[in-house]
C-alpha cells in the first residue's frame, strides 16, 4: 500500500492530471492514502482545457496550497511519492533552488530529503538553459524528470489514449502495479 500525493500546477496539460486521478481510482487497492493539492492557476487552466471544474471531485484528501499541516509536508508521514502533474517550470525552478514557499515545493523538498520519489511531469516546451539546469539539479537531488511526451508505438486513436501513455509511465515510476501497453509483449 502506497501513500501518494498529487500536485497539479498551472502548466498546460490538465488532461494528464485528470487521467492520472481517474486511473488511480482503479488502483485504490494499492493506495493507503491519496492527497491532492491544486494551485489556483491549475484550476483555471483545467477549466479552460477540459471545460469542467471536476478537479476536486476525485476520491482523495484535498489540501490548500498554503496548508503546511498536510501530511506530506513532513517526512514523518512517510509518503512514498509526490507526483507533480503537470509541473510548471516555475515550480521546478523553486524546487531546484530549495525554496519551499507553498505545499507543492515543501512536499517536493520532503520527498528529496527523505529519499522518496519525486516525479515531475514537465509539459512546457521548448526548454531554455535555465530549465535544463533546473532539471539537472532536481535529478541530481534524486527527483525524476518525466516529460509529458506521449509514445505512439501502441497506436493511440484519441488524445486521451496518447496522454495515457504518459500517465501509465508515471504510475510505473510511482511503483504501482498497472496494466498497460508493454513493448515486446502481446497486448490486446
Amino acid at each position: 500500500m502506497k501513500k501518494i500525493a498529487i500536485a497539479i500546477s498551472g502548466a498546460s496539460g490538465s488532461i494528464y492530471a485528470k487521467l492520472l486521478l481517474q486511473k488511480l481510482a482503479s488502483l485504490q487497492d494499492q493506495i493507503a492514502e491519496l492527497s491532492v493539492v491544486i494551485t489556483d492557476n491549475a484550476k483555471m487552466v483545467w477549466q479552460t482545457e477540459l471545460g469542467d471544474a471536476s478537479f476536486d471531485s476525485f476520491a482523495a484528501r484535498y489540501f490548500s496550497i498554503k496548508d503546511f499541516t498536510a501530511p506530506f509536508a513532513s517526512g514523518s508521514a512517510q509518503y512514498d511519492a509526490l507526483i507533480i502533474i503537470p509541473c510548471s517550470m516555475g515550480i521546478l525552478g523553486r524546487i531546484a533552488s530549495g525554496i519551499s514557499n507553498d505545499l507543492v515545493t515543501r512536499g517536493a523538498d520532503v520527498m528529496l530529503k527523505e529519499r522518496k520519489k519525486l516525479i515531475c511531469v514537465l509539459r512546457d516546451t521548448p526548454y531554455n538553459l535555465i530549465h535544463i539546469r533546473n532539471m539537472e539539479t532536481v535529478t541530481l537531488a534524486g527527483g525524476i524528470i518525466c516529460p509529458a511526451s506521449p509514445s505512439f508505438y501502441n497506436l493511440p486513436k484519441t488524445i486521451e489514449e496518447a496522454a495515457l501513455t504518459v500517465v501509465n509511465r508515471v504510475i510505473d515510476l510511482a511503483g504501482l502495479k498497472n496494466e498497460s501497453f508493454r513493448w515486446g509483449k502481446e497486448n490486446d
